[in-house]
């Protein structure tokens, strides 16, 4: 009973003095405001980024592995000489992967024409017309390899259109949305690049990554009719799904001796294909994460620093003003520990009213953060929140306890002659 008047009696001083010196107060908490504003709202984006990825990592297959005779990043119009000379990738290796490995579920090759590999493509319908989208060559077993492709109205590409090289066309939701706003498209002729195809299906709606380039911005045509229309482009590309009942890491592994045994490479020369699975996106995210998260905890730390001592220089200037009050205290009963527990508490009251701000404009910031650009989902979660209040009340802490003990360890009978 006697520790929680005690307690209850530090808390009221506390009110007491933030009340009294407004200003004063407000000044002093600012560092800590904007150091706690930017651990919160970066940290909300960061969490909503992360979720975000891994939901675009599911959806485009987590047991899906790309085969390419290019590295990911690599520049397809201007690749290292040792790039160049490798050799290209053919159909029949897709074949052979899915007949050798019995992990493998789907092994079918798919080839892109796109504006990153210094080709423009067209679609158009009547007047309207569509710009800047991937044009993509896959047999009927891109659509299981790949849940991205999945058809929401009419049919994916068959293996007749394949054999008989059929001018027919599945669509992004984007690209119908543009070239038929009023009416359905499936059935419906379109021209792709000045030759006439039919449309036989409508994606499922997938935006893309932040906005990017995701299936509503790609057309699918048969592979053979790919390749009859665009002879030049002999890179093609691998989508390799593995079982559910199988090992990824073994899978991986059997994939890649598969294709080196494929492509007659001695033991100690180095593949001449590249094997890219989603996992690298996720690493690399959390590459760029770490740096950011790194930076952030620089910039906020200065912040909390300056608010720290703040609150050191305003402790001292409050001992300074409330020296006979201190000696009265002691000259009443009062201990060193209650005269220290006194204005650390009052300390942490300061830097815990600046947490409060920091955590509710970094909740702020998040919620505009996430209305303004909804492809960045920022979620203030209960981990952050409860880290924003122990990191002000851990700066009151640390920078009161020098006032604070110099407090209590004043002369009553020197505070009591103090004026």
């Amino acid at each position: 009973m006697l520790r929680d008047l005690l307690v209850f009696e530090n808390f009221s001083i506390a009110i007491e003095t933030l009340r009294t010196r407004k200003v004063r107060s407000a000044l002093t908490v600012l560092g800590i405001v904007i150091g706690v504003t930017s651990v919160i709202s970066v940290a909300a984006i960061i969490d909503g980024l992360n979720r975000h990825i891994k939901g675009r990592i599911t959806s485009v297959g987590s047991r899906l592995y790309i085969v390419s005779r290019v590295p990911f990043g690599t520049n397809p119009g201007r690749p290292p000489e040792k790039i160049r000379t490798r050799r290209y990738l053919q159909i029949s290796d897709a074949a052979y992967l899915q007949e050798a490995l019995p992990s493998v579920e789907f092994a079918t090759p798919f080839a892109d024409r796109s504006g990153f590999q210094g080709n423009q493509n067209d679609i158009r319908y009547g007047k309207e017309l569509v710009e800047r989208f991937v044009l993509r060559g896959a047999e009927p077993d891109l659509g299981g390899a790949v849940p991205q492709f999945a058809v929401s109205a009419g049919r994916f590409v068959s293996e007749d259109d394949v054999q008989h090289s059929r001018a027919v066309a599945v669509i992004g939701a984007g690209i119908a949305d543009t070239l038929f706003p009023h009416t359905d498209p499936i059935g419906k002729p379109v021209k792709l690049n000045g030759k006439p195809y039919d449309v036989i299906g409508v994606f499922e709606r997938d935006p893309g990554l932040f906005g990017g380039f995701g299936v509503d911005m790609f057309v699918v045509i048969p592979f053979t009719a790919f390749h009859k229309s665009y002879p030049e482009i002999r890179d093609m590309f691998f989508a390799v799904s593995i079982r559910d009942d199988a090992d990824l890491a073994v899978a991986r592994n059997d994939l890649e001796e598969a294709m080196r045994r494929r492509r007659r490479l001695k033991q100690n020369v180095d593949n001449d294909f590249d094997i890219f699975d989603p996992s690298f996106l996720a690493n690399l995210w959390d590459q760029l994460t770490g740096a950011l998260i790194l930076l952030t905890g620089v910039i906020s730390s200065i912040g909390l620093l300056v608010g720290g001592i703040g609150v050191m220089n305003v402790m001292l200037i409050s001992v300074t003003e409330r020296t006979s009050e201190i000696g009265l205290r002691k000259a009443t009963g009062a201990r060193k520990f209650h005269i220290r527990a006194q204005f650390l508490f009052e300390a942490m009251m300061l830097s815990g009213a600046g947490g409060a701000i920091g955590i509710l404009c970094g909740a702020i910031i998040a919620f505009i953060v996430r209305s303004l650009i909804p492809s960045v989902p920022a979620t203030l979660s209960i981990f952050w929140i409860g880290m924003g209040v122990a990191i002000s009340v851990g700066v009151g802490l640390f920078f009161g306890y020098y006032p604070a003990n110099r407090a209590a360890n004043l002369d009553p009978i020197v505070c009591l002659r103090y004026e």
